[in-house]
């Protein structure tokens, strides 16, 4: 697997923003991403990693230039992962032609649909960017992983997730879009990257997710915003508060009076969420 390019690097709280560009086999494309490091006291001493995955017409840019989660990441010794969130540059017809669906809105899943068939940002993050960060970044200790997002990003961190407990130590989210199958966003990505089956549905949907892997013991932290303008028709968190309650699966929701959808929102409480994680990351 050829090394990631170097494309930028930019100091912060004592460590390093760096962006880096590679080619991507799984979905075909050249893809960026972004790492934060912290400053390390050892090089002997490997940083637990924090993926996070943005929302809907984001990039790999988004989190790292404005949510400041770089200031508690440095004093927590984690280091941030943000990948993009989509495929680019690929040329499929009618890929820009919305701003909820295909460039820049990748759900996170592996599409099924022929004319989707590169749209498998799934496989991407869980397979092969840790793949990427353990054979070129020797500073980072991809088995001490927790995951983060928001919207579209919180729907990707969650079900991810879910699937995964063996990967990741814990979850988070701003504003996710938790049932997906029951909201305008899902069922357009869905039935275009998955076709028509519900079954294949509910694989890409933390409600339904929820039910069958609800085994873990680091509570799902969820932060979601009174006055997020989609937060009833899309965004749906009594859902999966209730599909939690139904299994006993642990869960922090915490609904807060006043706040957007916005990085504005994100950056106010960023700092909880990367002291979540890394009471876990960095626990004995």
């Amino acid at each position: 697997m050829e090394k990631p390019e170097e494309v930028s690097s930019s100091k912060m709280y004592g460590g390093y923003n760096k962006r880096y560009k590679h080619f991507s086999p799984t979905l075909g494309c050249s893809m960026t991403f972004h790492i934060y490091f912290p400053p390390s006291s050892s090089p002997q001493l490997k940083l637990p990693v924090l993926y996070w995955l943005s929302g809907l017409t984001c990039s790999d840019e988004n989190f790292i230039v404005k949510s400041g989660a770089q200031r508690a990441a440095s004093g927590e010794g984690v280091a941030l992962v943000a990948p993009d969130t989509s495929p680019r540059g690929l040329n499929v017809e009618g890929e820009s032609d919305s701003w909820d669906f295909g460039v820049g809105a990748g759900f996170y899943l592996n599409a099924t649909q022929e004319k989707w068939k590169n749209w498998r940002m799934y496989d991407y993050v869980v397979k092969e960017l840790p793949k990427v960060l353990s054979e070129h970044f020797q500073e980072l200790d991809t088995s001490r992983a927790s995951i983060s997002g928001h919207s579209m990003g919180g729907h990707g961190a969650l079900t991810i997730y879910l699937k995964n407990l063996d990967k990741y130590k814990s979850a988070s989210a701003f504003s996710p879009i938790v049932n997906p199958i029951n909201c305008a966003w899902g069922q357009k990505a869905f039935s275009n990257y998955l076709g028509s089956s519900k079954s294949d549905w509910e694989e890409y949907d933390a409600t339904c997710l929820v039910a069958k892997f609800s085994k873990f013991s680091t509570p799902i932290l969820i932060d979601q915003g009174e006055e997020d303008k989609f937060l009833h028709d899309q965004l749906l968190p009594q859902k999966f508060e209730a599909a939690c309650k139904s299994v006993n699966a642990p869960l922090i929701l915490r609904m807060q009076p006043g706040y957007d959808h916005s990085y504005f929102f994100i950056a106010t409480f960023i700092d909880d969420h990367i002291r979540h994680h890394a009471k876990v990351l960095n626990s004995k």
